[in-house]
């Protein structure tokens, strides 16, 4: 008996009730995981994978708590989440299935071109209101931020706010899309999101970290060639206990053939 699974984003499977695979978490892996369960599952019709974003942490949240089998994250697990499973007896397992160039955009009809490491952080922090303050119009400047549970919110913290808090009462988006429509529709807009979903209606801004003497666009070849400087993995987490299940499906993502997926999708493949 075969049953259908509706999936974030609107994807729908045809799906058998036994052996489900569930597979939960950060939404920018969604687009991998959701065009290579679409696949996988046409090469192997028996097979039985649902794919739901919600964020790296809701993901991770959802491994400890035993509701999904694989959690898909934009940053590595940490330290107190490792704990709680390992007092539930537990092992889990880390595995890199992509890189993702972490993309700065503005409205594409924002003139400013160039952003340091520096002037980013100040726009994300309050310091900087205008963008006038780094060589835009007279207009002011609109923050827009993923939640806190989102990986990429933790990862660009980290990496480009150096761990200080974005601005009190930022506007924050449960999902990428909204980040994209939010951006699009507001001329004075910045945020950040994945490189899969950069797209015509936003514009990517190039970052430098060396103080303003190299500016780099985000791309896959930028990624690559290592001159592009927000760079990081992407990961699949499961409990070594339920490896056998889930073996062939991770297998799969780093496969030629999955990995055909995350340049497709517009990521960088591990090799």
């Amino acid at each position: 008996m075969k049953k259908l699974v509706v999936l974030s984003l609107g994807v729908v499977f045809a799906m058998s009730q036994s052996n489900a695979q569930k597979i939960k978490g950060s939404e920018t892996v969604l687009p991998i995981t959701q065009k290579a369960a679409e696949l996988y599952i046409k090469s192997n019709p028996k097979s039985n994978v649902s794919v739901t974003g919600g964020g790296s942490g809701v993901g991770i949240a959802a491994l400890i708590g035993g509701s999904t089998d694989i959690a898909q994250a934009s940053r590595k697990m940490k330290f107190d989440e490792r704990q709680k499973i390992q007092q539930s007896g537990n092992t889990v397992k880390e595995v890199i299935i992509a890189y993702d160039a972490l993309a700065v955009i503005i409205n594409p009809d924002n003139k400013v071109t160039n952003l340091t490491r520096e002037q980013v952080e100040g726009i994300f922090t309050g310091k900087i209101k205008n963008w006038k303050e780094v060589g835009g119009e007279d207009m002011k400047v609109v923050p827009y931020s993923r939640e806190t549970s989102s990986g990429t919110y933790e990862f660009f913290k980290e990496s480009v706010l150096k761990n200080k808090n974005p601005m009190a009462g930022i506007m924050s988006m449960p999902a990428n899309g909204a980040i994209i429509q939010s951006v699009k529709q507001t001329k004075g807009a910045i945020a950040y999101v994945g490189l899969a979903y950069v797209n015509k209606d936003v514009k990517a801004v190039h970052i430098s970290y060396d103080k303003g003497k190299t500016f780099v666009e985000p791309s896959v070849k930028n990624a690559v060639n290592k001159t592009y400087p927000i760079v990081r993995p992407l990961y699949f987490y499961y409990l070594k206990r339920h490896e056998a299940k889930v073996k062939a499906f991770v297998d799969y993502i780093l496969s030629p053939a999955g990995q055909q997926i995350v340049g497709d999708v517009g990521y960088v493949t591990v090799k």
